[in-house]
């Protein structure tokens, strides 16, 4: 457990940092950034271009049932426009909005704010057009941008935290997909691939950490395709060898499917299972880091939100089988 202590560390200097308005820890030094530069130009020359600048347009109702329809708002980067996708059905948004529907037998008003290329600094705007919706959910999938812009993470998690609390402030419940590792990623040679693997998931568990102190759900996203990329990478990449193809983002979307239908008090919360218990929220957003598809949620122990090693969350993965068995 040596690793997840030096993970739950960082997390929590980097979340302090964020609360304090510093900017915090950065996991590269000068000479590591140089390197990141250098050999992310390499990396640019091996990816191929994606289709278009954003993902469809994939803005509408969906799902054919009766009822007012729940309001989703889908906030973020490429990954929550589809990017690289010509199917607006294939998008991640799309795919969680008749999912919900399908649980929920209600239809989805669905509105994508998110936009190709977005850092966390762009969440402001974005969470402006989901609030005019008047959004029951909205959910993110951010950070990786701010791993390629070299933002420092504690930055990045002040402005995920500001987006979290607006929406959570406004009466609608919050999923953050963590940042994904970008050392899956098989255009970025070593040593850059090992360097964008440690700083990834150091931004992910901060962001865990940030976005259940605000009052939302994070589901980790880690390495969630990289079994899968290693050994079909032409299915599971793009044309542009970057983004996910439309099985990559169908993986993606339903690995977050749970936790949205969960949060909108549609499935009943699971017991954790083997390995997965209540964690002070450090070691539980360290954890998750490393864990695909593992959800972190704010929770009680014996009436008390927090501990002596800071606020209590229960871990755990969903199954999308089972909860739908358990509903």
């Amino acid at each position: 457990m040596v690793w997840a202590a030096g993970m739950a560390r960082a997390a929590r200097r980097i979340a302090t940092a964020a609360a304090l308005g510093g900017g915090g820890l950065t996991a590269l030094g000068a000479t590591a950034y140089g390197l990141l530069i250098a050999e992310g130009l390499l990396a640019r020359k091996a990816i191929g271009q994606p289709h278009g600048l954003d993902g469809p347009f994939s803005d509408g109702v969906y799902g054919e049932f009766p009822g007012e329809p729940l309001r989703m708002a889908m906030l973020g980067d490429s990954t929550s426009v589809g990017l690289g996708v010509t199917d607006p059905a294939k998008t991640p948004a799309v795919l969680l909005a008749n999912g919900l529907a399908a649980v929920a037998e209600r239809p989805v008003r669905l509105v994508v704010a998110g936009r190709s290329g977005a850092p966390s600094a762009d969440l402001a705007e974005q969470v402006d057009v989901a609030l005019a919706m008047e959004p029951d959910l909205a959910v993110i999938f951010v950070g990786a941008n701010d791993i390629i812009t070299q933002t420092p993470p504690a930055i990045a998690v002040r402005h995920l935290t500001k987006a979290v609390r607006r929406l959570r402030d406004a009466g609608a419940e919050v999923i953050v997909g963590t940042c994904p590792d970008l050392g899956t990623v098989r255009p970025i040679a070593q040593p850059l691939r090992w360097v964008t693997r440690r700083w990834s998931r150091q931004l992910a568990a901060a962001q865990t950490v940030a976005v259940v102190d605000a009052g939302g759900r994070t589901v980790a996203f880690a390495d969630v395709l990289g079994p899968e990329f290693a050994t079909n990478p032409t299915e599971m990449f793009g044309p542009d060898r970057f983004h996910p193809s439309d099985r990559g983002y169908a993986q993606a979307a339903y690995a977050v499917l749970p936790s949205v239908c969960a949060a909108l008090g549609l499935w009943p919360e699971p017991r954790p299972a083997r390995g997965e218990a209540l964690q002070p929220i450090y070691l539980a957003a360290a954890t998750a880091a490393e864990e695909p598809g593992t959800e972190v949620t704010a929770t009680r122990v014996d009436g008390r939100a927090t501990g002596l090693h800071g606020k209590w969350a229960t871990l755990f993965r969903r199954r999308l089988g089972e909860a739908v068995n358990d509903a």
